[in-house]
């Protein structure tokens, strides 16, 4: 006997019910699969005692939050609501909130009967009362399976607060800013839809729609609600008081607000239980009471308007119109959506069935000689990529790769000399990009060049002066110029080696970051093949030790350079002030000329040039000339050796005459160990790894087959977790292939009932 067709409404219904039943499906796979499938979300916005709580204790038709007078709600419910056809009552469940405290894991999870739920949301917000805070952004999820509910999410937010100005209300002020952001946050997805509640008898006061306007100024995903309408209706005394109340004018609602026009809606006060103050046994006489107060409300706005209500006056009062407004609005939203998700699902499918093909593929690839020529394949797009990384690239997003100055500064280390000086960020070109690779070093091997050039000769003490004077093995005089040698290697020696360890740990830091990065690229191109990390592992572990060893390498070569550099002074390196130096000696009085012209016999690298030795004699001669006798006097050199060659007191002319040979002597040092430094680093480090590099990884490659292809490759565990993956993927397509058929069906029944509509 053939199924007689279903009437229109039965159709709607169960194609309702077949619709929740899919997203159902939808939410669970897209958990699974690391997506979202979210419910579309009510929030529900108001004042203080503007009546939130009661509200969506209404539309639920059953009661579990705190209800009454004053703040009650001092952290956001959020009810997860699912259909469930086989749960003719309400089950719940109640979980910790994202970030919840430890106390909350003995309740989160298992099943709870509302009166528990009412009790633990009840002490949440006692503790939270005597809390400083005062208040949470923490939602306290409870989930829903009920039989008359559609798939969706309410959230009740914490009241909004209008404190008093003046500075004794700071509190209360700090609370008030403090639980506003809270509900702009909370409504600032585009796809929420907001319940606004103005308790308020005219609409120019718009104490709620100020928030909600900040973040929907055209209120056009807003449902405008008026509460405790039963309070209201006494407090007109004219029919058109109240005609202008159930209709705005435009001037004060000209929006494209959702629904057209507000909501009026009265719950009757009163809990649910068996104790003495309980007014309803049950929440069926609690939703009883409900449609009983909407009748009441109808009832006495036409007796204050002397006429009957229109049939959409009528859907605009009571709880029930507003939850059947809702319901409609949500079976909208997901009828809209059900065309946009099938193509997804095709996707999905395309995507898992693809997925499954390249895992067969790796299964069938499991031999010796394929292995090999992966791993030989894995080896040169390893370092195609970090030449390409080195060499310059974009592909890396910047945002997960990338290094600003500051934080390459914090993880490689900083160039910091003996007095603890940072070369400011501002003063470094390119200091707040984020950089990687070749781009990383070059900046850091500019940071180093202009912290280390800008680096001046140390302070000199008249006690360094002196003890460098020591003894010498023939006389006990004093040579001045070997006191400046003494000084100017010291202070070179203690003031560049510490830089030179830092470029060493700051250019191997960059260098090992070029490993995730080259990980990156290679599976964004699809050429690193699952399954294979011990390989992986293996080549960045040789990499690891390459450039260690060559950093290593590279450093120890420097610093034979600086060691030679501050063992012996040579002083034709020190030659490039030496037109400074004379500037600064010719500044001298008569006897400092003297001994000007003593020093250049005693250090002949000086006077190397001719030109310079014929402008020296030609002032000599010119002092001579002033002389009446035309000749240096016995006298004069008598006291010019006494004062510098057999006289310990340092005079100022000698202590001018050493700091000035000292200051010449440490910045020759310093541009010298510029200069050989940088160019060691990119010959000796930044080479090796484009010539040196590849031969190394291939020959680690060629000695792990001689030993054991297990070593490189596992391929027993390989197999079997490729396996495991294969089985996993094959029941995947299945569960796509069958919600795509049966979204695909709910198309089909949505489309054959707009037809017959």
């Amino acid at each position: 006997m053939a199924t007689p067709p279903l009437s229109p409404a039965d159709a709607e219904e169960e194609a309702r019910e077949l619709l929740y039943e899919a997203y159902n499906e939808l939410q669970a796979l897209a958990a699974e699969l690391g997506g979202a499938a979210g419910a579309p979300a009510v929030v529900v916005v108001g004042h203080q005692t503007d009546g939130k709580s009661a509200l969506v204790e209404a539309l639920m038709g059953f009661q579990f939050n705190h209800v009454g007078g004053g703040t009650k709600t001092r952290r956001p419910v959020a009810l997860h609501l699912r259909f469930n056809p086989r749960c003719d009552a309400p089950q719940c469940r109640l979980l910790a909130g994202p970030g919840d405290e430890d106390e909350d894991a003995g309740v989160a999870g298992r099943p709870m009967p509302l009166a528990d739920i009412q009790a633990y949301i009840e002490a949440e917000n006692m503790r939270l009362e005597n809390d400083p805070c005062q208040f949470s952004d923490k939602e306290i999820i409870v989930k829903v399976d009920y039989k008359h509910c559609p798939n969706l999410t309410i959230i009740d937010t914490p009241g909004l607060i209008l404190p008093a100005p003046g500075r004794k209300n700071r509190v209360l002020q700090s609370q008030a800013s403090a639980v506003e952001s809270l509900v702009r946050a909370k409504i600032q997805h585009k796809e929420t839809i907001i319940l606004c509640l103005e308790d308020c008898s005219d609409w120019s006061n718009a104490t709620t729609r100020r928030v909600v306007m900040q973040v929907d100024p055209d209120l056009a995903r807003t449902v405008l609600v008026s509460t405790k309408l039963d309070t209201k209706i006494p407090q007109f005394a004219r029919p058109s008081d109240v005609e202008v109340f159930l209709h705005p004018p435009t001037c004060v609602l000209d929006v494209s607000l959702l629904g057209d026009s507000p909501f009026f809606t009265s719950v009757p006060s009163g809990r649910v239980g068996s104790c003495h103050e309980a007014v309803f046994r049950s929440n069926e006489e609690f939703k009883k009471a409900i449609s009983s107060r909407e009748s009441e409300d109808i009832t006495s706005i036409e007796e204050k308007l002397g006429r009957s209500l229109t049939t959409e006056e009528k859907e605009r009062i009571g709880v029930g119109n507003l939850k059947l407004f809702l319901e409609e609005l949500l079976r909208k939203r997901y009828i809209e959506s059900v065309p946009l998700i099938i193509p997804l699902l095709e996707k999905e499918h395309r995507n898992t069935t693809r997925k499954l093909c390249e895992i067969s593929q790796e299964i069938s690839d499991l031999d010796e000689a394929r292995l090999k020529e992966k791993a030989q394949l894995f080896h040169d797009s390893f370092l195609t990529k970090l030449s390409l990384l080195l060499k310059g690239m974009v592909v890396a997003p910047p945002d997960k790769f990338g290094e600003t100055l500051i934080n390459e500064r914090i993880n490689g280390g900083t160039f910091i000399g003996s007095e603890n000086f940072q070369l400011p960020n501002k003063m470094m070109p390119n200091a707040g990009m984020r950089l990687y690779g070749g781009a990383q070093y070059h900046r850091a091997m500019a940071e180093f060049r202009l912290v280390v050039g800008s680096i001046k000769c140390p302070p000199i003490t008249r006690e360094e002066i002196v003890n460098a004077c020591g003894v010498e093995d023939i006389h006990d005089g004093t040579n001045y110029s070997r006191t400046a040698c003494v000084i100017a290697v010291a202070k070179a020696r203690d003031t560049f080696e510490p830089f030179l360890h830092q470029l060493g740990f700051r250019l191997l830091y960059i260098l090992k970051r070029l490993i995730p990065i080259s990980v990156y690229l290679l599976e964004k191109d699809g050429e690193r093949f699952s399954g294979h990390e011990v390989l992986v592992r293996r080549v960045q572990a040789a990499f690891r030790r390459f450039v260690e060893s060559t950093e290593q390498s590279c450093r120890e070569r420097c610093m034979e350079d600086l060691e030679s550099t501050t063992r012996y002074v040579t002083w034709s390196l020190h030659n490039k002030n030496r037109a400074g130096l004379r500037h600064f000696l010719d500044s001298f009085v008569a006897p400092e000329q003297l001994l000007v012209n003593t020093l250049h016999e005693q250090l002949p690298g000086l006077n190397d040039n001719r030109q310079d030795r014929a402008k020296t004699d030609s002032k000599s001669n010119h002092f001579s000339d002033t002389n009446s006798s035309g000749a240096v006097p016995e006298t004069r050199l008598v006291d010019l050796l006494d004062s510098t060659l057999w006289n310990r007191k340092l005079v100022p002319s000698s202590e001018r005459l050493v700091y000035a040979l000292v200051h010449q002597i440490f910045h020759g040092i310093r541009e010298h160990f510029l200069v050989t430094t940088e160019l060691k680093f990119n010959c000796f480090l930044l080479m090796p790894i484009v010539d040196k590099l590849p031969a190394l990884l291939r020959q680690d490659l060629e000695s792990a087959f001689e030993d054991e292809l297990d070593s490189i490759f596992d391929v027993t565990q390989l197999r079997q977790s490729l396996g495991q993956k294969k089985r996993e993927l094959e029941i995947e397509v299945k569960r796509i292939k069958r919600l795509k058929e049966k979204f695909g069906e709910i198309n089909n029944k949505l489309n054959s009932l707009c037809v017959r509509q």
